[in-house]
Order: structure tokens, then C-alpha cells, then sequence
């Protein structure tokens, strides 16, 4: 597993605002966006490219162009799909595919509860989106969703993550499995209840409210 932490003062700016109990949930949608968009940056320099022939207004020039297949990018619902903007503003060319994860607050284990994904996803070059990075749980199972369907290589972009998680996902999966994690941040611990500390809250219901 390969980790990047950015590393930039905008980056720490709008993490101390996101994690501000007061900040409301337009803003809270609006940074995780933007952080997503810089994250973005970092998470896509091994993307496949090609070479292609073009005609500039003055010669011919041999250009670089993305690869076949596309990229995919999947969000885990429902805290995922507030990144997904922030991504795609960046790689608007990426097909998009969903997970359905939740973790069962008693055991801390991970529920599958849907899936919009290609059965086959054989060379393709995948994009994990997740707020945050805990147990660990949900990476594993969706990097072992994504692999067993033939995923080439997977990054997983979070906002932050827990130090306990990186070593569980890094214990866990096969080093076969190329694996990158870019986060904004990697926190102090998790809790007695699987939360980060300090963290910034249940991600989902900051961006979308409460659900009963």
C-alpha cells in the first residue's frame, strides 16, 4: 500500500473549517468538494496516457491522450457521492460506478447493500471516494469487490483517515494488490465506538442531514 498525505496550506485551511461542528452543510458540501478537486490532482499522476498525433494552428505535434479503457470512478454510498463532483471536475471523462457499504454499528462489520458496477472491469484504473478512512473495513471490501472483478490498479481518496485503518488495510490486503491511499490528513486514533478522533463528524450527515 502506497500512502500520500497532502501536504499544502489550502489543504490544512479547509480541513480545520470542515471539521467545525458550526460549519453549516452547504459549506461543509462545498470543501469537500474543493479538497476532493485538489486531492485529484495528486491521486491521477500514474494514469495511463498514449500517444496522439494533433495539428496545432502553426505544425503537427505528437500530444499525449488518456488511455482505453477509461478510468472509473466509484463512490461508496452515501457519504461518497459528495466527492464525486470534486473528482470528476478534474477527470469529467471517467465512467462513475456506485458501492453500497455500510458498517454495522454493533460489530464494525461491513454490509453490501448494492452495486452499479461493470461485471468485468479487466485493465481499468479505479477511483475509490469515501470521506473517511476508520476501521478499514470498507476499503478492504471494496478493493476486494474491485480486484476479484479485474480491477488493474485502485486509489482511494479520503478526506481523512485513522492511523489504525491504514494498518488494517495494509495488513489485510495481498501486496499483489496495487494500492494507493491520498488523504488529506491522517488522524490521532479511533474511539471506543470505530469513530476518528478528532475527526469531523459522520461525513454523510454533515453533507446530506440526519436520517432516523
Amino acid at each position: 500500500m502506497q500512502l500520500q498525505v497532502l501536504d499544502h496550506p489550502l489543504v490544512e485551511h479547509k480541513l480545520t473549517v470542515l471539521r467545525d461542528k458550526n460549519t453549516p452543510s452547504n459549506i461543509f458540501r462545498e470543501l469537500v468538494s474543493e479538497l476532493v478537486t485538489l486531492e485529484a490532482y495528486e491521486a491521477t499522476r500514474n494514469l495511463d496516457v498514449v500517444d496522439k498525433e494533433i495539428e496545432t494552428p502553426i505544425c503537427k505535434m505528437t500530444g499525449k491522450h488518456l488511455a482505453s479503457p477509461r478510468p472509473m470512478v466509484v463512490p461508496i454510498l452515501r457519504a461518497g457521492l459528495g466527492m464525486l463532483d470534486g473528482m470528476t471536475k478534474l477527470l469529467p471523462t471517467a465512467e462513475v460506478g456506485f458501492l453500497g457499504m455500510r458498517r454495522d454499528e454493533d460489530t464494525l462489520d461491513i454490509i453490501t447493500y448494492a452495486n452499479r458496477l461493470p461485471e468485468d472491469l479487466t485493465g481499468r484504473q479505479v477511483f475509490l471516494l469515501d470521506p473517511m478512512l476508520a476501521t478499514g473495513g470498507t476499503t478492504i471490501a471494496a478493493t476486494h469487490y474491485l480486484i476479484e472483478r479485474g480491477a488493474k490498479d485502485i486509489t482511494s481518496i479520503n478526506i481523512i483517515a485513522a492511523p489504525e485503518g491504514l494498518k488494517r488495510v495494509e495488513d489485510t490486503l495481498d501486496p499483489s494488490i496495487n494500492l494507493k491511499v491520498v488523504v488529506c490528513g491522517v488522524d490521532e486514533k479511533l474511539n471506543e465506538h470505530g469513530y476518528i478522533v478528532p475527526g469531523l463528524g459522520d461525513a454523510g450527515d454533515r453533507l446530506y442531514g440526519l436520517i432516523d
